[in-house]
């Protein structure tokens, strides 16, 4: 279970900051080294034909990795970290509702983490899959 400081950290500095917000980001969860984050269906984010941009998507990934990086205690107000490494590969088109990503930390090591990303559609269906490399620079 993660402090209160650190969920709201988690949810309101990373996932609702002033770009997930434009973007329409939201939590679903975030416990210990896993978060699920939330792209609304919105025109903003699509292509022809009722399509997610795939920007979109790879932002969406992006949120959720760094959610599931700083998804620990030992994170403070001070820490900070960045995405060093992304492998993104698309499998099926994100079509006009809601895209969700599961970032599940893989391995924490002594400044680098690897994360493991799923995105799928409101069915379920897999629409991306990626593993991210983040630089967290945990005491």
């Amino acid at each position: 279970m993660l402090s209160k400081e650190t969920e709201d950290r988690v949810t309101g500095r990373i996932v609702r900051g002033p770009f997930g917000t434009h973007l329409g980001f939201s939590t679903d969860l975030v416990e210990p080294d896993r978060a699920i984050v939330r792209l609304a269906g919105a025109p903003h984010i699509m292509n022809a034909g009722d399509i997610v941009h795939g920007g979109a998507t790879a932002a969406l990934i992006d949120t959720a990795a760094t959610a599931a990086a700083w998804a620990t205690d030992r994170a403070t107000p001070e820490t900070r970290g960045t995405t060093v490494g992304f492998a993104l590969n698309f499998l099926a088109p994100g079509r006009g509702g809601d895209l969700i990503a599961e970032a599940t930390v893989v391995q924490r090591g002594g400044s680098l983490t690897i994360l493991d990303v799923i995105v799928r559609d409101e069915a379920g269906s897999r629409i991306a899959k990626a593993q991210v490399t983040y630089k967290l620079g945990l005491k």
